[in-house]
């Protein structure tokens, strides 16, 4: 019992130490892909490819079968 408690605890260490050393460059990432992903809205209209159109499901939070055209004009006024 106490080797397990031992395991899981060394595992959410490692795991907390992870997601803190992981998370600087995920914020860098998300940054760049924003950009990416907006300058490729800007180009085109709906209906867009499906990566494009998972990440405005993601930032408008509709389901991709719900966004208009205007839905994606307004996110690209803010």
């Amino acid at each position: 019992m106490g080797q397990r408690r031992i395991r899981r605890q060394q595992r959410q260490d490692d795991m907390a130490e992870s997601r803190t050393r992981n998370g600087i460059s995920k914020k860098s990432e998300r940054a760049r892909r924003d950009a990416r992903m907006l300058g490729l809205l800007k180009k085109g209209t709906l209906p867009y490819v499906p990566s494009i159109m998972s990440w405005l499901s993601e930032r408008l939070d509709k389901k991709s079968t719900r966004i208009t055209q205007a839905d994606v004009d307004g996110l690209l006024k803010t």
